[in-house]
């Protein structure tokens, strides 16, 4: 399986703002997407930066509530990986494993193209996973369609 059958189902809108946005308002976006990050973007193709609630969390811990007022390229990560739509779910999940994120943006042809979240990579395996366990059970019962 690859990153492009997540995309399929879940679609390619990807929520952004732009680097001067402030925490505040970030914490808006977030919650009226009721998303857990977003990406960086000026232009809202390049990749910039991400930024997620764990992000905001620590910069909170860090700094305390003056934190809200600045900008979110103050807290942002910078140095995103990203994945291709071609890239193997293995190898993503296995990525976001090790480098303990749980959001990856998708580029395509240098452009922002979407965003998989590890809800997504759970979700796209449960459904897998539910789609296999019915075509075994109406094999072994002989409802075969």
């Amino acid at each position: 399986m690859r990153i492009s059958d997540i995309l399929r189902v879940k679609g390619d809108q990807v929520v952004t703002v732009p680097p001067g946005t402030p925490v505040e308002q970030l914490l808006e976006v977030l919650a009226q997407h009721r998303i857990g990050a977003v990406v960086v973007s000026r232009d809202g193709t390049a990749v910039e930066g991400i930024v997620s609630e764990r992000d905001i969390v620590r910069a909170l811990a860090a700094r305390g509530a003056g934190v809200l007022g600045e900008p979110v390229s103050a807290i942002q990560t910078t140095q995103v990986r990203t994945v291709e739509p071609d890239a193997q779910l293995e190898d993503v999940e296995r990525l976001m494993t090790e480098r303990r994120f749980r959001h990856v943006p998708v580029v395509v042809g240098g452009a922002l193209g979407g965003v998989v979240s590890i809800g997504d990579v759970v979700k796209f395996r449960i459904d897998e996973l539910e789609t296999e366990r019915s075509t075994l059970a109406d094999y072994i019962t002989g409802e075969r369609t």
